[in-house]
């Protein structure tokens, strides 16, 4: 352990463990799980005086490379818990490295860990090139063949039942699956990081947060090959602002941000028969640069050719584009707002809009069905005729037994 401290009564007070006094080699190759395992127990269990200055660091120094397996690092630790990841951290190569009794579900998960921080200027590398070739979805392959084989890709770091989280400054590479992903977590702050997959690399979302609220996601530079940032159920108080996104599948839920050279841009997409409800996002001051569908709500989502239709539906309302600005790709319309047969979305609301194509001078038409709203301001291109006017009586009739999540 190493202790720093100045001569003032109030400076901060650093209690440090390096991974390399608990037998951690860093040479890329060694295993070096419990080494990794027993810093973290010997750091989190630490007792420190209660002052807000003094804190716990468990250090992953510059210049090493550490191979560990799948982790679950637990806690409760003591307050003011940080992880400084300043050199590089990654997994097995692929899944015939990976250990048969370890989970392929994830990588590293923090599990009981409140006031923490995920800090530095390092790396942690997914090693997720061997994996992509079995999907958790269909994709194409590089011959242009359809793999549709099921997978259990890990997912590259998850937090769990945590809360009063810092994540800052760490990049993030290549993960097999989703990079970052907080279950049943509260008051997530997540600050200038940088997620990078390939394009073609399926399912690699950038952030994703289930059953999680009060997030905080900003400064933030993700490129990928899914969404940069998704939301799932049971979220609310949910901020992101001042995130460069794509290539990718889009981002949703933001403000001040610049979405380029992505599948989607800001949207808002549920299954076929789901139930509970979205209400209340806000979308505003985005710039869209050759994106193929700046605004797109698609309640139709389906992975597959063969869903049927479903007369229950996700209920969808209270949506706000404000300021979408740029250009998008003319193979498909800049607005997209397919909504529910039986359920359909309510209280659209748009006001300066204005999507032009990235190529050529033919602004195509929106494509509305189903969406009810209104026009704040006039938007480019016209919407006026694709919105529908007012609220659909079965939803008037049937709101208060509606659940909203997000």
């Amino acid at each position: 352990m190493l202790l720093d401290t100045q001569e003032s009564p109030e400076a901060e007070l650093l209690f440090t463990f390096d991974v390399r006094m608990f037998g951690a080699v860093g040479d890329g190759e060694t295993d070096d799980t419990e080494a990794f395992k027993t810093a973290w127990d010997t750091a989190c269990t630490t007792q420190t005086t209660t002052t807000t200055s003094t804190h716990v660091v468990l250090l992953v120094p510059y210049g090493y490379t550490f191979m560990i397996q799948s982790t679950i690092f637990t806690g409760p630790c003591q307050t003011n818990f940080v992880f400084q990841v300043d050199g590089t951290i990654m997994p097995p190569d692929g899944p015939e490295s990976w250990p048969k009794n370890n989970s392929r579900r994830q990588w590293l998960v923090f599990y009981r860990v409140d006031q923490m921080s995920l800090q530095g200027g390092g790396l942690l590398d997914g090693r997720g090139q061997q994996w992509w070739n079995l999907p958790c979805k269909p994709h194409k392959v590089a011959n242009g063949t359809i793999v549709r084989a099921p997978c259990d890709s890990p997912i590259a770091i998850r937090f769990f039942m945590s809360n009063n989280l810092t994540v800052q400054g760490i990049k993030i590479q290549n993960s097999p699956q989703f990079h970052l992903r907080f279950d049943n977590c509260k008051n997530v702050h997540i600050e200038s990081i940088h997620i990078t997959a390939p394009p073609s690399s399926p399912n690699t979302d950038g952030i994703h947060i289930e059953n999680t609220n009060n997030v905080g996601i900003y400064n933030s530079v993700i490129s990928n090959g899914d969404d940069c940032v998704s939301i799932g159920s049971g979220c609310y108080d949910v901020d992101i602002k001042n995130i460069t996104c794509g290539p990718g599948h889009g981002i949703r839920y933001l403000r001040d941000s610049v979405i380029k050279n992505s599948d989607n841009g800001v949207r808002i997409k549920t299954w076929q028969g789901g139930w509970g409800g979205v209400s209340d996002i806000t979308f505003d001051n985005i710039h869209m640069d050759n994106v193929r569908n700046p605004i797109i709500i698609d309640q139709f989502y389906c992975l597959s050719t063969d869903c049927s239709n479903s007369t229950s539906a996700v209920y969808v309302s209270n949506i706000q584009y404000t300021g979408i600005k740029g250009t998008y790709d003319i193979r498909s319309p800049p607005m997209h707002l397919a909504c529910s047969d039986s359920i359909p979305c309510t209280n659209i609301t748009l006001s300066d809009v204005e999507l032009l194509p990235a190529k050529g001078d033919l602004v195509l038409d929106p494509f509305c069905w189903n969406a009810y709203g209104e026009l704040q301001t006039l938007t480019i291109p016209p919407v006026s005729n694709c919105l529908l006017d007012g609220i659909p009586r079965p939803i008037s009739e049937n709101h208060d037994h509606i659940i909203a999540y997000c």
